[in-house]
């Protein structure tokens, strides 16, 4: 299969190109830099300058393609209402340039999206007023596509996508635990969290544009529900440090991010169980407490580049994981 992957050069990307390429595909991803084309011609794909702005690009990408993956997700986070427009008009755009061919559609959306307090499956509607609902109205345009002959899915990534250079939400704990000489939970520490292994979401995508059925929300779980006071236990024990309990007010200073803050309070447990039954999908590699242990997530530069991505007024681009 000839793949147009959009964010193929972002942190998930570059496992999901080696992923698709190691199973035979051929993958042409976007590249908006000649910094991101000349990784992911390093990783063996080709590029294909563009961007989400560029609206005709993405429409000829997909045209020439035999399948679309699109994992790309950017924008100033301070206006959630331009990165929902920016976000579905990137999608329509991919899926006008299959439209009738049924051709798979793969898009990523984030398991936040789903009602708190509880565990959500697959099947459920996400919640309009969730932290991350500017994710719904791109769920909303690709599913719309299963009726003008697409093969359209959308897979919801877990909020911890972890794995080797990870500079997502787990990275800014550890920081912020280094710097202030603790590791800190909100209240009571109970609330939940999915985690995936990135090389298992990659399978994942793999699997969705092989053979998920048009329509399909597929959920990119490997746990359903990790405790956030598990995860600063491990981060405590590891650096050394008191584990504590903060408000919310406090974890806002603590982490210099009130985004990080309200992130790290919510209680959003997933199933992946239909997902897991319907495309024959096993989760296979290190648990997130594992990779903790094992991984490089207290190098360092682990801790640098969170500082950089985690600050309040840096701009995230490609960021799949909410």
């Amino acid at each position: 299969m000839r793949v147009f992957v959009t964010g193929g050069s972002g942190q998930t990307g570059p496992t999901v190109v080696t992923e698709l390429i190691e199973a035979g595909h051929t993958v042409i991803g976007l590249a908006r830099s000649d910094a991101s084309a000349t990784r992911l011609e390093a990783l063996g794909a080709t590029s294909h300058r563009g961007s989400l702005d560029d609206l005709d690009s993405l429409r000829g990408g997909a045209e020439a393609a035999d399948g679309v993956l699109h994992m790309a997700y950017g924008g100033d986070y301070a206006d959630p209402d331009a990165l929902a427009r920016r976000d579905r008009g990137a999608i329509e755009a991919l899926g006008q340039g299959l439209g009738g061919s049924g051709k798979p559609l793969v898009i990523t959306s984030g398991t936040l999206v789903m009602r708190s307090g509880r565990v959500s499956t697959e099947e459920e509607a996400p919640d309009p007023d969730s932290v991350v609902a500017v994710r719904v109205a791109g769920e909303r345009a690709c599913l719309s596509f299963a009726d003008q002959g697409v093969r359209a899915s959308v897979v919801r990534l877990a909020p911890t996508v972890h794995g080797p250079g990870d500079h997502g939400f787990i990275p800014a704990l550890i920081a912020a635990a280094r710097r202030a000489g603790v590791s800190a939970y909100i209240g009571d520490g109970a609330n939940r969290w999915p985690a995936v292994h990135r090389s298992d979401a990659a399978s994942l995508f793999r699997l969705a544009l092989e053979k998920a059925p048009a329509g399909s929300v597929l959920h990119a779980v490997g746990e359903s529900a990790v405790t956030i006071k598990s995860i600063a236990g491990q981060i405590a024990r590891i650096l050394g440090v008191p584990s504590v309990s903060l408000t919310l007010e406090q974890a806002a200073e603590h982490l210099g991010n009130p985004f990080l803050a309200r992130f790290f309070s919510l209680d959003v447990p997933v199933s992946s169980e239909h997902t897991q039954a319907l495309l024959n999908w096993a989760p296979k590699h290190r648990t997130l407490l594992e990779d903790l242990e094992t991984g490089d997530y207290f190098t360092p530069q682990a801790s640098a580049r969170a500082e950089e991505i985690w600050s309040p007024h840096h701009e995230t681009h490609a960021h799949s994981q909410s």
